[in-house]
């Protein structure tokens, strides 16, 4: 009981901090970002909009989030479907690439995932936040060390967005919920793609 109460505080804590992040919206112009994917290619918003209809960018926590793992898992299983629509898919987080390795042996995803190494990309987006010090302790006391899974010591995390840019660059929808736990499903990605 004592780790349920805890586990909904942290929900909570999360949930507060990142209320003050608004995101991008419907209409809005996608900024352009280039990054390296897990497999060392390069990852260019722009091209992907040539080459493709449209865009799903998510950006994702960590390795170490159960819900980000299922979402990436849903994805990954359905991209052939996202894929029958001329949709690429692409994945951003803060962690490194060694942590990026982990997401993809959890989840098996086929897709590209950036790591997001100086948060600009989160920054452009809208979606960055910064934990506050109470906060990163009890993650930490959970065994997730931010500082470890991203490489610095700046405790920032993405709220877990997903946007669908069209071609002309124009973001055709957006799911943008501080609560963690929800996420885009395929399904609703699919009726707006």
């Amino acid at each position: 009981m004592k780790k349920i109460i805890l586990f909904l505080s942290l929900i909570v804590a999360v949930s507060l901090q990142v209320k003050a992040q608004k995101g991008l919206k419907e209409g809005d112009k996608a900024p352009i970002f280039t990054g390296i994917d897990q497999n060392g290619k390069t990852v260019s918003l722009k091209i992907a909009l040539k080459t493709h209809r449209s865009v799903v960018l998510f950006f994702y926590r960590g390795q170490w989030c159960p819900y980000c793992n299922k979402h990436i898992k849903e994805l990954q299983d359905s991209l052939n479907l996202l894929s029958a629509k001329d949709a690429y898919v692409i994945g951003v987080t803060p962690e490194t690439k060694e942590n990026i390795d982990k997401t993809i042996k959890k989840t098996k995803a086929g897709f590209s995932i950036v790591q997001d190494k100086d948060d600009e990309i989160m920054k452009a987006y809208g979606v960055n936040f910064m934990m506050d010090e109470a906060t990163f302790t009890k993650y930490k006391g959970y065994g997730i060390d931010l500082e470890a899974n991203n490489g610095n010591n700046r405790h920032t995390l993405p709220v877990p967005a997903t946007y669908i840019i069209d071609r002309s660059g124009k973001i055709r929808y957006v799911h943008f919920d501080p609560n963690y736990q929800k996420r885009a499903s395929v399904q609703l990605l699919l009726s707006k793609l």
